[in-house]
């Protein structure tokens, strides 16, 4: 996965799921390795937890957001780690079990928070209280939707009817407005319209750079970075960041294209289609003063 996993070392799952990753990680690091994972969902940290008990005290959860990571150093007196994932996807729990509206397949309530217990807006606020320009934004940038405008207009006046609770009525919204003619095969249309709310919601991509912001001084020399992003808006942001730093000789990126899942993980696991990797590793001191010496292979 990129992170070059080593015994001895301290790992951070910064969206640790259901704890896929975090197996693997505690699995390469053995006997000595520890694995720390952060989530905001409670539920999917609670699943975590069950799946990594039989690695006993080598590992640690925290219910706060990877951009937190930084308070979590402090308060464990760690200067850095040797390794941080994210895997910005969403966990198979919270679009099939979570019932808060990720998945437009079922008919959910239209929250999409991915901390419930945390105050804020729901997907269902934001349809039913922003202007016919904030909606057409949220649409537009968040979700490249091209018919943004057309959307926007459309949930006002029907919120006027009916305010929006539930997926479902999102859902049909879209579809009668995209009219008839589909192709089987083609993306939901519907995709774009939850992604952006969602993004919305929980203020992803604003998460992001603030983490991207401070990662480097979260790693030891030769610590690596390792990003999964499934959609434009987040790997264009975390391709800026790593060109960044490697200009400035901070970070060194070992991978220049990002790397795609194969045709059989793509069969094996059809919501990875999408799936973009990209892998950096933190300049040491002398490879700062000396420049620095080609890149190494991603293991």
């Amino acid at each position: 996965m990129g992170l070059d996993c080593r015994p001895g070392c301290v790992y951070v799952d910064g969206t640790v799921g259901e704890g896929g990753h975090a197996t693997a990680i505690l699995n390469r690091t053995a006997p000595d390795g520890l694995l720390w994972g952060l989530d905001q969902d409670p539920v999917v940290l609670q699943a975590a937890a069950a799946r990594l008990a039989p690695f006993t005290s080598r590992f640690r959860l925290f219910h706060r957001s990877y951009a937190q990571l930084g308070e979590i150093l402090t308060e464990a007196g760690e200067p850095a780690v040797a390794g941080i994932l994210l895997d910005l996807g969403l966990s198979l729990h919270q679009l099939q079990r979570s019932g808060r509206g990720f998945s437009f397949q079922g008919d959910e309530p239209l929250d999409m928070r991915f901390n419930p217990e945390r105050p804020g807006k729901t997907a269902a606020d934001i349809l039913n209280r922003a202007t016919p320009a904030e909606l057409e934004k949220i649409f537009r940038e968040y979700g490249e939707e091209p018919r943004a405008r057309r959307y926007a207009r459309l949930v006002v006046e029907a919120r006027r009817q009916h305010p929006f609770r539930f997926t479902q009525q999102l859902v049909k919204l879209v579809q009668q407005a995209q009219g008839p003619g589909r192709r089987t095969g083609e993306k939901n249309p519907a995709t774009r319209v939850f992604q952006a709310l969602r993004i919305a919601v929980n203020r992803e991509l604003e998460e992001l750079a603030l983490f991207l912001g401070q990662a480097p001084a979260w790693l030891l020399p030769g610590g690596r970075l390792v990003v999964i992003s499934y959609h434009s808006l987040e790997d264009r942001l975390v391709k800026k960041k790593l060109l960044a730093w490697d200009r400035e000789g901070l970070m060194r990126r070992l991978t220049r294209k990002p790397v795609a899942p194969s045709r059989e993980e793509v069969q094996r696991n059809p919501r990875s289609r999408s799936a973009k990797l990209r892998v950096a590793e933190k300049v040491g001191e002398k490879e700062k003063q000396y420049g620095q010496t080609g890149d190494p292979p991603i293991k």
